[in-house]
């Protein structure tokens, strides 16, 4: 499992991801080996996964790559010397120029493409031009793509004609939230607003502070988060907060534990996210019962459905669904009910962890019989 920054996961989707199925396929009786880069852990194992940590060139635009690529030069000396990898997931599209050293070599690579990465803003110019190609070069050097949304499936197919194996993250599902953690941070359930999210233009962080101050709230909001690289629009974003009382930016909040009774306890969780697939963060917040205001995007349709949450376009009808939230919070709990409902019915890790166990047998299945073609 390459292209990530590696298990424990303690940064985003692809990490949880990793780690969630790596540990159940490790669990089957399958050897896993995941490529890690940054914080070491002090065991060479975690929950059954073997980790390789290497190092990266420390810039935004070298990191995945640079990381990736000395993955990929190590995966490929052990299968030289007969102890390398039967199947290779590769996560992020933009890791496809490293595909061929893998193909040379016959081992076969699903790619995770992830979602529309060339949208964001961070990537304008060079590195959008970069991600794009990166694409192509997914679809003609992987075996199989996989899609965590059916949006991304239906891009790939329009676009390059590619077909792609669905397969979405899982959701945890939280019933017994820490609520005294909450309450030693300062916070009442069901009185409080919340956002999570990098501080990123298509994650609207800034149009969830401009709508909650339209609002006329009487609960605070909450923001935890932050990013690397996005310093100017970090100050956008504290710039639109002004000085009003009610918004509290607690940064990153690294404590899972109250990371999820946040999730739990909020009024709304507000969801800007617009680029991505199936987001995990979104899939937490469901799993955790919030009730959802999120961004109106095929992506977050998808995965909420009609019942589960609420949609705004701009600070306006965001505004209105904050104050619709506080008028009436019995129908916004009863719709955090209907997205835990939805998650723990559509977005379940074993079922995923299945998908790709599935995957890989496939693939290998298939590159066993062109061995024995080759062979006769």
């Amino acid at each position: 499992m390459v292209g990530t920054r590696g298990v424990p996961a303690r940064y985003g989707g692809f990490e949880t991801a990793v780690e969630e199925i790596g540990r159940r396929l490790a669990a089957s009786g399958h050897q896993v080996t995941v490529y890690c880069r940054g914080e070491r852990h002090p065991e060479r194992e975690y929950l059954g996964m073997r980790l390789v940590h290497l190092p990266a060139v420390r810039a935004k635009v070298a990191e995945t790559l640079s990381h990736t690529a000395l993955s990929v030069l190590h995966a490929s000396g052990r299968r030289i010397a007969r102890r390398g990898p039967d199947v290779a997931l590769v996560f992020n599209a933009a890791n496809a120029p490293m595909l061929p050293m893998l193909r040379a070599l016959r081992i076969p690579v699903a790619t995770h493409v992830d979602g529309l990465e060339w949208k964001r803003t961070k990537w304008s110019g060079a590195g959008q031009r970069y991600y794009r190609t990166a694409e192509s070069l997914a679809v003609r050097w992987s075996d199989a793509l996989i899609a965590d949304a059916r949006g991304i499936e239906d891009y790939y197919r329009e676009r390059f004609g590619a077909s792609s194996v669905f397969i979405p993250y899982g959701a945890p599902i939280l019933t017994e939230p820490d609520n005294a953690k909450l309450a030693e941070a300062g916070y009442e359930p069901g009185r409080y607003h919340l956002v999570v999210a990098r501080f990123e233009p298509e994650n609207h962080v800034h149009l969830a502070v401009e709508g909650y101050r339209l609002s006329k709230a009487e609960h605070p909001l909450v923001v935890v988060g932050s990013a690397p690289y996005s310093d100017a629009y970090t100050a956008r974003v504290k710039e639109l907060a002004g000085d009003d009382p009610r918004i509290t930016f607690l940064g990153g909040v690294w404590d899972q534990d109250l990371l999820d009774a946040l999730y739990a306890g909020a009024l709304t969780y507000i969801h800007g996210h617009s680029v991505g697939g199936t987001n995990p963060s979104l899939l937490r917040a469901m799993g955790a019962g919030a009730s959802v205001v999120a961004f109106d995007v095929n992506f977050n349709r998808e995965v909420l459905g009609e019942e589960a949450g609420r949609f705004f376009t701009g600070p306006q009808d965001l505004a209105a669904e904050i104050e619709a939230a506080e008028n009436d919070p019995g129908a916004a709990a009863d719709r955090g009910a209907a997205a835990r409902k939805r998650a723990a019915e559509n977005y379940v890790w074993d079922d995923v962890a299945a998908a790709y166990e599935r995957l890989c047998e496939d693939l290998l299945a298939r590159r066993l019989t062109r061995k024995t073609i080759r062979a006769r």
